[in-house]
């Protein structure tokens, strides 16, 4: 089967080589990446120091990464004489892994592509004791070259979507074949679990361990801390509510934009923080803040401009800021498209602590029942945070099979 995969892998990059070489040129984050990806670039030099084999945990890109705050901590406590590397697929995924762990891990570097020889130079290098993959990003030659080397592979906070469950099962003959090269899988919920072994993983190779994002560090925020964060951001008095749109997607800020206008109507002194999914959107959703009649501005350009000077919106143009909401005991509203995440979507649902929308029209009337009835508001955070606390034990039982990997 490995075999039938590089021969496609090769006749498609044959094929695709007079797309993929402009592709890599007028790509900056590509040209930058590339070189190390590929493994004819040397790895930074605390990679090559061999005093022990690292745990090597990855993460594909930004979500991933953040996903894996509290292991990277964990491990860390629990394993202080081994050595840990990390490793991204993306650049932006790779930057926020430097702001992150630059004190808390041995190296940060870029995963190989999964091409043979890139592969092997890497993984030669490296020779971890263990690697860990948070959430995706699984390809075949990496985890064959894992397995001829004896060297067990753990996936962590694993979870199969509804739409991915009907790809992998309309191939099952393939995946599972790839999926068996794992020592173990550690799905965040039963039913991820039982997608799984209907691919034909057994059951002893899945552990049900949960969701590590609900062991995400939380650091209580002081009123003071508070404050210094509103005026660095000028919001001031009489600003009194403040709406806050994580990871928006193109098309999920015009029916924002659409709910908010008749928002301001009834509630004057409210600010929209606007946070796109990809940063580099910003500039175009600023504009439609603008062409709607807002006062907006990007977060990046409050150093150059009078302090008293205040906004309707704020788009986010910076990455890594976002946390788990209901770990703030705030309440949350979300839309149709939750299947990467149904089950802690319909958790909060269920608990009373989130409301699930369709449209401008829900979204409007949705959050002018939260902001006009405070006890309301209190209540679904309070029950929010409920569902934060009530599942927070995933990286323990997480690191007991990385443990168990390594003995």
């Amino acid at each position: 089967m490995i075999t039938l995969y590089n021969i496609i892998l090769t006749i498609g990059i044959t094929v695709g080589i007079p797309l993929i070489i402009p592709i890599i040129l007028l790509s900056e984050k590509r040209r930058k990446t590339f070189l190390q990806r590929l493994g004819v670039k040397r790895l930074p030099e605390n990679i090559l120091f061999k005093k022990d084999r690292p745990i090597w945990i990855h993460a594909l890109s930004v979500g991933e990464v953040l996903s894996s705050v509290p292991l990277v901590m964990k491990l860390k406590k629990h394993f202080k004489n081994k050595r840990i590397v990390f490793s991204a697929s993306t650049k932006t995924g790779f930057e926020i892994a430097n702001k992150l762990f630059k004190k808390n891990v041995d190296s940060i570097f870029f995963f190989p592509f999964d091409l043979l020889f890139s592969v092997k130079y890497i993984t030669g290098k490296i020779d971890p004791a263990i690697v860990i993959i948070v959430e995706s990003d699984i390809w075949p030659n990496f985890l064959f070259e894992m397995k001829k080397r004896h060297i067990p592979v753990v996936l962590i906070n694993a979870r199969l979507s509804n739409r991915s469950f009907k790809g992998y099962k309309r191939f099952s003959f393939i995946f599972n074949k790839f999926f068996l090269f794992f020592a173990k899988i550690c799905t965040q919920s039963i039913e991820d679990a039982r997608r799984f072994m209907f691919l034909g993983i057994p059951s002893n190779m899945i552990s049900i361990t949960g969701n590590i994002k609900f062991d995400q560090p939380y650091d209580p925020v002081s009123e003071k801390e508070i404050e210094i964060l509103k005026q660095s951001m000028h919001i001031y008095q009489p600003v009194k509510k403040i709406l806050m749109a994580g990871s928006t997607h193109k098309g999920e800020e015009s029916i924002l934009i659409d709910a908010f206008s008749r928002i301001r109507k009834d509630f004057a002194d409210t600010v929209l923080v606007v946070i796109p999914r990809n940063p580099k959107r910003a500039r175009s959703v600023l504009k439609l803040c603008k062409s709607a009649g807002f006062l907006s501005i990007l977060m990046k350009d409050f150093e150059n401009i009078d302090k008293d000077e205040k906004f309707d919106v704020i788009v986010v143009d910076v990455i890594g800021i976002l946390s788990e909401p209901s770990a703030f005991s705030k309440p949350i509203i979300f839309g149709q498209h939750m299947s990467d995440f149904a089950h802690i979507s319909q958790m909060l649902v269920d608990s009373g602590g989130a409301v699930q929308v369709e449209n401008a029209e829900s979204l409007y009337e949705t959050i002018a029942g939260i902001l006009s009835d405070s006890r309301k508001a209190r209540n679904m955070g309070e029950k929010a945070f409920r569902v934060f606390n009530a599942n927070k034990g995933a990286v323990e039982k997480t690191l007991k099979v990385i443990e168990s990997q390594l003995n």
